[in-house]
């Protein structure tokens, strides 16, 4: 892998029109376009102020590749942000959001780079392998769905199209520093989600490669009866080969669509959890279907009793626990008479409830 280094004049810089960390909305337009989003979603007005304080850090080079349309340009593949903000530290017209905040900057910076130092590679795959351990694995990690788009783009990538699904995965793994199921879970998650965008987002309102939350498919992807409803196999060569795409436009509507701005199911691991009983039960999917809350939905389930054990148990533990604490204590809090007793009221009623269910039950 050949690269030499050059101080580059930022003229001859150009924004990657198509880095992953970009919303696909957004991808392949111009620079305004990149510019803007860079203002409004990546803390760039901080990166440029600290900049224009302290000057540009040599250590924080761009990593470019040269521009197939001019040879006298080069395309920035990693370091979009920093070239964005000394842009703005030498144009500040550039700015079409946040543009008080802008000139204001300028106008009070001591540096105003006009050249960077750069890396230059040879082609785009070059520079792969070090993007991915540094923002998948690495301390500048991507949001999820950015994450997962620079894996697609690597699975597809020369170095990896002509492996089977499950080698490149562990392949891509030993590049980012990760381990296979990992890039296994992002990649279909991700490949999901392209079947929920050509679809529209299913028309719900508001959602977007913007708004959409990834993670909600690779947490979801970890549980088995969620796997089962979408008909994906992880450990096939063709995880989606027999997806059931209605399956998944319930889902993605239960997760995203709101009314009364709540969603049926929140993407929190406990909702996680309710979902996947829910959908391991036919009578609490039914239920579920026709207009049941998750946790009505979740009562149905042969999970209860379990649930109920636990967190019985788990409060007797706790009980314990403060029981250990109480002669060392300094001083105790005005309501603990009350919640001692409001603890009494409810232990006494379940037992009474339990007592009466036996009595009932005794046919003799």
């Amino acid at each position: 892998m050949e690269q030499k280094f050059d101080n580059i004049c930022i003229e001859n810089l150009q924004l990657d029109l198509f880095n992953p960390r970009l919303p696909k909305s957004k991808q392949g337009i111009d620079e305004n376009t990149v510019i803007e989003f860079l203002l409004l979603e990546a803390a760039t007005l901080e990166l440029m102020e600290a900049i224009g304080e302290n000057n540009f850090f040599a250590g924080e080079m761009l990593l470019v590749v040269p521009d197939d349309n001019n040879e006298k340009k080069y395309v920035v593949v990693e370091g979009n942000r920093r070239l964005t903000a000394v842009m703005l530290l030498n144009n500040p017209s550039l700015a079409k959001v946040k543009k008080v905040a802008t000139k204001d900057i300028f106008n009070r910076a001591k540096y105003h780079p006009n050249e960077l130092p750069c890396l230059i590679f040879n082609s785009r795959s070059e520079i792969q392998k070090h993007l991915g351990f540094v923002h998948i694995t690495g301390k500048k990690s991507w949001r999820m769905l950015e994450k997962a788009r620079y894996l697609n783009e690597l699975r597809n990538s020369e170095q990896f199209s002509n492996l089977s699904f499950q080698q490149a995965c562990k392949e891509i793994a030993k590049v980012i520093g990760s381990k296979s199921p990992y890039v296994k879970k992002v990649l279909v998650s991700f490949l999901l989600y392209v079947i929920a965008e050509d679809e529209k987002f299913y028309k719900i309102e508001g959602l977007s490669d913007e708004t959409f939350f990834l993670n909600y498919f690779s947490d979801g992807l970890q549980k088995n009866n969620i796997r089962e409803f979408l008909n994906v196999d992880l450990d096939s060569e063709d995880p989606l080969e027999h997806i059931d795409k209605q399956h998944l436009e319930e889902i993605v509507t239960w997760w995203f669509k709101k009314s009364e701005g709540i969603s049926r199911v929140i993407g929190d691991s406990e909702s996680m959890k309710l979902l996947n009983e829910v959908l391991g039960n036919q009578n609490a999917l039914s239920a579920f279907r026709n207009g049941a809350t998750i946790y009505e939905a979740y009562e149905l389930t042969n999970d209860l009793d379990i649930q109920f054990e636990k967190k019985i148990k788990d409060a007797y533990k706790a009980i314990e626990q403060a029981d250990r604490l109480s002669n060392k204590v300094k001083e105790f809090y005005n309501d603990l008479y009350e919640d001692l007793k409001g603890i009494r009221i409810i232990a006494k009623k379940i037992n009474d409830f339990k007592t009466k269910r036996e009595e009932d039950g005794d046919d003799f």
